[in-house]
């Protein structure tokens, strides 16, 4: 009974697990490399973020109804993380790509004029994602819902 309340969680946690491991697969499968940091970073396909939020509001409508007002909830959360993820993240990522180059650029020209270490801060250039990854995230989440709705 414990098991059967538990599976929007159980889906939504189980496909963003399953979305960050297949993370290093699809990158070796496009760039012939494996490269086993994706596990546990932000950004690739599929989404994660996108994968868990799909998940859940499936797993929600399919075991509240379509409906329901929980159901709502859910979607309306997904939107919202699915949007953040495929255009606020994925922009600031790229803001970060344009000021480090900057920074490096004028540090090249300027060397005197940026010795704070403040210009040496690293950024993190995969924040988001592309629709395509997002995409695959939706997908994944799906699937693993209606999957555990099968076998829970």
């Amino acid at each position: 009974m414990i098991l059967r309340s538990m599976k929007p969680f159980i889906s939504a946690i189980s496909a963003a697990v399953i979305a960050q491991l297949l993370k290093p697969l699809f990158y070796y499968i496009r760039h012939r490399e494996w490269h086993w940091t994706l596990i546990k970073d932000s950004g690739g396909f599929p989404s994660s973020h996108s994968a868990l939020v799909s998940a859940l509001a499936i797993s929600v409508g399919l075991n509240e109804q379509f409906r329901s007002p929980i159901f709502a909830v859910t979607l309306t959360m997904a939107v919202i993380v699915i949007y953040d993820a495929a255009n606020v993240r994925y922009y600031s990522g790229q803001n970060a790509k344009v000021t480090q180059q900057l920074i490096k650029d004028l540090k090249e020209k300027y060397p005197d004029l940026f010795n704070d270490p403040v210009y040496e801060t690293k950024l993190k250039q995969v924040l988001g994602h592309k629709w395509r990854e997002v995409i695959g995230g939706i997908i994944l989440g799906m699937l693993v819902a209606l999957t555990a709705n099968l076998v829970l």
